[in-house]
């Protein structure tokens, strides 16, 4: 039986006319092309997505247009995605939704995410887009926890260590943690007696930087969370400006936070700009591969 012609797609070979790349659609300049695959898998699979991203069951006709098919073609792809429960279809009201099937998968792959792998995987890529070193950062048992380094080759020297647990006020790293843990504008109940440990320390010490009191905290922990993304300028370590971005998963949670900083001498830190904006969509980027369909 021969497949469809739609149903097959060649490997683009270099130099043979009329081939082309079947590399992923967005995907940087310059990777290889993919192997040859079933052109009808990836067409169908918009439906899927398609699915996925509508917040409840939808017509046909609705899903169709969203997958950008014709319906006749859509319902086609939807018989066998119901064959294999992929796909459900309510007898009532004749819409579909995803079926048993696609769950099983989907919470297979969430217990199967490394945030922090991903995250390291990613960072060279945002490295040359940023060219200032890059850091990521958990929670652990006593507060935000850097555990992995991506250097600069025009890194500055810092006393920082992995391992080493950043300050929830000073940093930027702290910051994005104090705001992001819980939320809206609560704390985190980890958060706050860190959070009033390092308050008490700075009433202690004369001409300390930084808030004092919690309602001097509230109004900068609400502009990281305004802003998305919390940024300090020589409060840590003098002449050295950062950023952290948070990354959630699928649930919502804060998982880690990824770190930019730098000399104040090249590192921009201005909200939009070079090195923020790409920071930031990195975040998302990763948020939303985790699962995290929040704003």
């Amino acid at each position: 039986m021969t497949a469809p012609a739609d149903d097959l797609e060649p490997l683009a070979t270099p130099g043979h006319k009329g081939a082309r790349s079947n590399a992923p659609v967005g995907a940087p300049a310059g990777l290889p092309p993919l192997r040859a695959g079933i052109q009808s898998v990836e067409v169908g699979y918009a439906l899927l997505a398609a699915l996925a991203a509508a917040p409840g069951p939808l017509m046909l006709r609705d899903l169709a247009a969203a997958a950008g098919m014709n319906a006749a073609k859509a319902h086609r792809y939807l018989v066998s995605f119901q064959r294999l429960a992929l796909v459900s279809q309510d007898l009532a009201t004749n819409r579909y939704d995803l079926g048993p099937a696609a769950l099983k998968l989907g919470l297979a792959s969430i217990s199967r995410l490394d945030s922090v792998k991903w995250a390291r995987e990613r960072l060279p890529l945002l490295m040359n887009q940023i060219g200032h070193t890059l850091a990521l950062a958990v929670w652990g048992n006593q507060g935000p926890t850097i555990v992995h380094w991506e250097e600069s080759p025009r890194a500055i020297t810092v006393n920082l260590r992995l391992g080493d647990v950043m300050p929830l006020l000073t940093s930027a790293t702290g910051l994005c943690f104090a705001a992001f843990m819980a939320p809206g504008d609560t704390l985190h109940p980890r958060v706050a007696p860190l959070l009033d440990d390092e308050l008490a320390r700075g009433q202690r010490l004369a001409g300390a930087d930084g808030p004092l009191s919690r309602p001097q905290v509230t109004p900068l922990l609400a502009e990281v969370r305004q802003r998305g993304l919390a940024r300090v300028v020589g409060s840590l370590l003098p002449g050295v400006g950062g950023f952290c971005a948070p990354v959630f998963d699928a649930d919502g949670h804060l998982v880690l936070g990824m770190v930019a900083l730098g000399s104040l001498a090249s590192f921009d830190v201005a909200w939009d700009g070079p090195v923020a904006l790409p920071l930031a969509a990195a975040a998302r980027q990763l948020s939303s591969d985790l699962g995290f369909t929040g704003a």
